[in-house]
């Protein structure tokens, strides 16, 4: 996974109101700016994997610990809002739609547009639209990039969960190979729990077959 190899390798370094974008139109439907001043902090890098029981936590204190600024104060919704609008711009016309949630920007990639049926490498021709996204994610370097496999519920359970999983490791793994720092990421799958739409229709299983990538601002703790 990911997360452990991220975690391990940054051990062992030192020991030694909610917006979407229309994926094909571009066309912006709701504005929405948060609150946020970035700061340094250097409190051990070890020592935050340490600090507190979320995995979220964990990964915010570690890389403040490595000396990486957070964000705190007026500058986070300004420095969201830039990269949600440079996202909107990259992503405009390729299927990936871009949600503001708060601090927070989604973006939901299709499976019909990332994967081929049953697989979990990404799609060569999806390679461009991924590495734009690296390119916005590599200029604002203080988030945090969660990726989430999710399905729809045709199918055993376990099968499925597996699959969102490696899915989910797939994307994150090649975002890692365009530069994106692995300590910033957690890739994990979801398999059916997680539904946005009803998996009573084919309209609605389309909908759940994804994978989101949630990012979210580093924070000071």
């Amino acid at each position: 996974m990911l997360k452990k190899v991220a975690l391990v390798a940054l051990a062992a370094t030192y020991l030694s109101a909610c917006t979407t974008t229309d994926p094909y139109t571009g066309e912006r439907k709701v504005s929405n700016t948060a609150g946020g001043a970035a700061i340094g902090a250097g409190v051990g890098a070890v020592a935050g994997l340490l600090i507190g029981n979320n995995p979220v936590q964990r990964r915010n204190a570690a890389l403040i610990g490595a000396g990486i600024g957070a964000l705190a104060g007026g500058t986070i919704g300004n420095y969201m809002d830039n990269q949600e609008a440079e996202l909107r711009a990259q992503l405009q016309g390729t299927g990936v739609s871009v949600t503001r949630v708060g601090d927070r920007i989604v973006l939901n990639m299709p499976s019909n547009v990332t994967f081929a049926t049953d697989q979990d490498q990404v799609n060569s021709a999806f390679y461009p639209t991924l590495d734009s996204v690296a390119v916005v994610l590599r200029k604002f370097d203080r988030t945090l990039i969660d990726v989430d496999g999710h399905t729809d519920s045709v199918g055993n359970a376990g099968y499925n969960m597996d699959l969102s999983n490696r899915r989910a490791n797939s994307v994150a793994n090649h975002l890692a190979s365009r530069g994106i720092d692995p300590r910033r990421m957690s890739a994990m799958g979801y398999g059916m729990d997680r539904p946005i739409a009803s998996n009573a229709t084919e309209a609605g299983r389309a909908q759940n077959r994804r994978v989101e990538i949630s990012i979210s601002p580093l924070r000071q703790s």
